[in-house]
């Protein structure tokens, strides 16, 4: 009996497919184009795809439509809010061509920590600095402002020995990165640090860019710790998906 033949071209993995929000900054779009090649790069055994949530080609349901067999979709959104509890599970649920599975959001974790001091380090911050504010994009959402003030008890902890981290919220939560650096000052912190918990450049960076912090890091952008995040949920959410059905010969 002849052997069978394999497709070179079909995966022997599920496709990751990188969910990203969208912006109309130019620059975002180009940060999250270098962190899926940085996914490709980590992890040449996948084949990595990636869409946007809003605003940029490809949407998720455009993305959905292209592909076939099983798929992981990450999120390369920070908390698991509206856009992780609704909007991707209803675009997948309108592919029933697929089997797939929802990643979870990248944060909070540990290795966003690491990325959050060496981006507090490259800008210059050093432990006689004070206290850091930890500004995140904010929610409407309490369970994502929640994850917002856990990623900032993870931070806390990786700067052991140094002054607190505060969370502060850039739209729809308080306090915001602005009265949270005042607040610092009003105790008596003479410099303090704002750290963008943000995925890319755009409106809100420019908004934490204008909190009053002594020092602003950049985004988290394509640290190579997000690159080992995006591949550590693909893994995770691998490890849960149900084997396909064995196929019977005819």
């Amino acid at each position: 009996m002849a052997a069978p033949t394999t497709d070179p071209d079909r995966p022997s993995r599920p496709t990751l497919l990188a969910v990203a929000h969208g912006t109309r900054n130019p620059e975002g779009v180009a940060v999250t184009e270098a962190l899926v090649d940085r996914v490709r790069a980590l992890r040449p055994d996948l084949r990595v795809k990636r869409c946007f949530l809003d605003l940029v080609a490809p949407s998720l349901p455009q993305a959905l439509a292209r592909l076939s067999g099983e798929v992981i979709l990450v999120p390369l959104l920070l908390g698991a809010g509206y856009h992780v509890r609704v909007d991707i599970p209803e675009a997948l649920a309108a592919a029933p061509h697929l089997r797939a599975r929802v990643a979870a959001a990248l944060g909070p974790d540990p290795l966003l920590a690491d990325a959050l001091t060496d981006r507090l380090t490259d800008a210059g911050w050093r432990a006689a600095d004070g206290p850091v504010v930890l500004a995140a994009a904010g929610s409407t959402d309490p369970d994502a402002n929640a994850d917002a003030a856990a990623m900032a008890s993870l931070l806390r902890e990786r700067l052991a020995g140094r002054d607190d981290v505060v969370p502060a919220y850039l739209c729809a939560a308080g306090p915001t990165p602005a009265q949270a650096v005042a607040a610092l000052r009003a105790q008596g912190h003479s410099r303090v640090a704002v750290a963008p918990y943000l995925m890319s450049p755009g409106f809100f960076a420019h908004r934490a860019a204008r909190s009053g912090g002594c020092v602003t890091s950049t985004p988290l952008g394509t640290h190579d710790a997000l690159a080992r995040l995006v591949a550590l949920r693909y893994d995770e959410a691998r490890e849960r998906m149900p084997s396909a059905p064995a196929s019977r010969a005819g």
